[in-house]
């Protein structure tokens, strides 16, 4: 097995002991997948991905695992309104998104100058940034072309 998924199951299995949750096998699959993944997920792409190596999870239990990573932080979300959301794993390296709003496509970007800005605007406001995530929307190159 991957070294670095180990630390995330690892972490997994941390945070559930430190919630008093039992152990599920099903949450490692659920991460499993999101490490692998190349993309952003739906919970449906999840679902659709685990149900290879496990037929009997529910669709139900995947929401209830990506609310619960989410709120541990070791899953982030973009949301696409009535569309529902994309989840891809926490990496602890921060980035940004570009969304195509025709296509769904995804572009994750980071900017040096741009992170250096944000921190001087809250600076100037007497905000202390703890966190952010900026998501751009727009049309993508491939989408621009096809009009």
């Amino acid at each position: 097995m991957d070294k670095e998924l180990e630390l995330y199951l690892d972490e997994l299995k941390s945070l559930v002991k430190k919630r008093g949750l039992k152990h599920s096998t099903q949450r490692e699959q659920i991460l499993t997948v999101l490490f692998h993944a190349k993309k952003h997920l739906t919970p449906e792409e999840i679902y659709q991905e685990v149900k290879k190596i496990n037929s009997t999870i529910g669709l139900a239990t995947i929401y209830r695992t990506l609310a619960f990573l989410e709120k541990e932080d070791m899953v982030s979300s973009i949301s696409f309104g009535s569309e529902g959301k994309k989840y891809e794993l926490n990496r602890g390296e921060h980035h940004d998104h570009m969304i195509c709003l025709q296509c769904g496509k995804i572009i994750e970007f980071f900017n040096e100058d741009l992170e250096r800005l944000q921190e001087e605007i809250a600076k100037k406001h007497g905000f202390k940034l703890i966190t952010h995530q900026m998501n751009m929307y727009g049309i993508c190159k491939e989408c621009q072309e096809k009009d």
